[in-house]
């Protein structure tokens, strides 16, 4: 009975190992995979990503407002044409007397073209042009701004494929020496130098393993559509990263703040609204001032009607040409409200571009010390790691030998496995927190 209870557990336990086995073969055996450099994931994201196309659009829409057709800088034409017939029958009274007439067909018709520009009117068209050039200036740092942006969140799911990638490997080397230490167990077993519960423990954390590297692969496939649709690309496209890691930091605290109010977007944003606010002042102050126009036009205008007491038609053609001088000398108080108005934003602006100012050189100082601290810890943890790694080779020499349990050496296993896991962790929050220091500063 206990023989047979045994070869069933036994089953049951070949039958979940294969299954295992076969789902954490799948990934690797469904076809090749191309290898994608963050260079080229970035080349992608620039030309595909959704958020970088609305913003180039904006662009478009920008530039297209800043045009000299919507500045008001052109003159108008205008062609103006109308034609009438009527078809009557009546009397004319003069003082000669009445005369009767047949019913018979009278015209009427003009035609002109005109052409008409405004001189001055204040200065208000020029300063309400710069607002809108200003305004595609802004857009495109606010465009930049999404760019950079969308290239951090890259970065940032890039070293997370290339984090997981190196905890499967780490995973899978586990679960090698985990099989072959099960392998070993039932060896020692079948000569009489083990016991049974060295076999279970061994089979329980080879199951834990390759739970723990399927788990891992699970996420390795989510971050990879995560970074394929960053990219623009299709969510299933397949591929392979680059784990290697550079660090190119090469300015100080001062150096990045001297940067960071010269090139920081946010900081660039504030000064642009600035800009914005003075021009809308001087243009609100338009309506003080006379504004002056010319016109010019050509018409042409006649008439027929057989049945005129006195003039039966006439026409007339030829150039006109004209000054317009008007001055609104009071408005109820609009214009002197607009330009109030105008100053409080101004005002407004100064205070948000101070604060951003402040607030960015908190950031960058915040993000350099988030970054040194990120580079010692790296530095602790590979020390960490080193030492867990003679720790494990000792011990396994020692379990080979027959000197310590399976649970000492599941233990030695468990440490190596943390501190590498911890020490991929903080290469790869190391170097995110470098490209969030090098945004901050202006210099990504």
């Amino acid at each position: 009975m206990n023989a047979h209870t045994t070869n069933r557990s036994s089953l049951k336990r070949f039958f979940f190992q294969a299954i295992l086995g076969v789902i954490l073969l799948l990934p690797s055996t469904i076809s090749a995979q191309e290898m994608l450099s963050r260079d080229e994931a970035m080349k992608l994201a620039l030309e595909y990503n959704y958020d970088i196309q609305v913003a180039q659009k904006s662009i478009e829409s920008a530039k297209n407002n800043a045009s000299i057709y919507n500045s008001g800088y052109l003159p108008t034409a205008t062609a103006a044409g109308n034609g009438q017939i009527t078809y009557n029958a009546g009397e004319n009274q003069t003082v000669q007397g009445d005369f009767s007439f047949d019913p018979a067909e009278a015209y009427n018709y003009s035609a002109s073209v005109g052409l008409n520009y405004v001189i001055f009117n204040g200065l208000g068209r020029m300063y309400n042009y710069k607002q809108l050039k200003e305004q595609h200036n802004l857009t495109e740092l606010q465009a930049k701004q999404i760019i950079e942006n969308t290239m951090l969140q890259l970065s940032n799911a890039y070293f997370e494929i290339a984090r997981l990638a190196e905890n499967i490997s780490i995973l899978q080397t586990a679960l090698d020496i985990s099989k072959t230490r099960q392998t070993r167990a039932e060896y020692s077993y079948e000569y009489g130098q083990g016991t049974q519960l060295n076999i279970l423990n061994a089979e329980v954390d080879v199951n834990n393993d390759s739970i723990n590297l399927l788990n891992t692969k699970q996420q390795l496939e989510n971050a990879k559509r995560n970074l394929n649709l960053i990219t623009g690309r299709s969510l299933d496209t397949d591929f392979t990263i680059d784990t290697n890691v550079v660090f190119t930091m090469a300015f100080d605290a001062d150096e990045l703040t001297a940067k960071a109010l010269e090139r920081n977007i946010q900081i660039a944003q504030t000064k642009s609204q600035l800009k914005n606010s003075e021009y809308a002042i001087k243009a609100s102050r338009a309506g003080w001032f006379p504004a002056l126009s010319v016109n010019a036009a050509y018409a042409y205008q006649g008439q027929n009607n057989p049945n005129g007491a006195f003039l039966t038609g006439n026409e007339s053609y030829g150039p006109q040409a004209g000054l317009s001088l008007s001055w609104n000398i009071f408005d109820g108080g609009t214009t002197k409200t607009r330009t109030q108005s105008a100053k409080i934003a101004m005002e407004t602006q100064l205070i948000q571009q101070e604060q951003t100012t402040f607030t960015v050189q908190r950031d960058v100082l915040n993000a350099y010390s988030t970054y040194q601290n990120a580079l010692f810890v790296l530095q602790a943890q590979q020390a960490n790691l080193e030492t867990a790694q003679r720790n494990f080779d000792r011990t396994d020499e020692m379990y080979k030998q027959g000197q310590i349990t399976s649970i000492e050496f599941r233990q030695a296993q468990l440490n190596q496995l943390n501190a590498q896991g911890s020490y991929s962790q903080a290469k790869y929050s190391a170097k995110n927190a470098e490209l969030q220091l090098k945004q901050l500063a202006g210099v990504l």
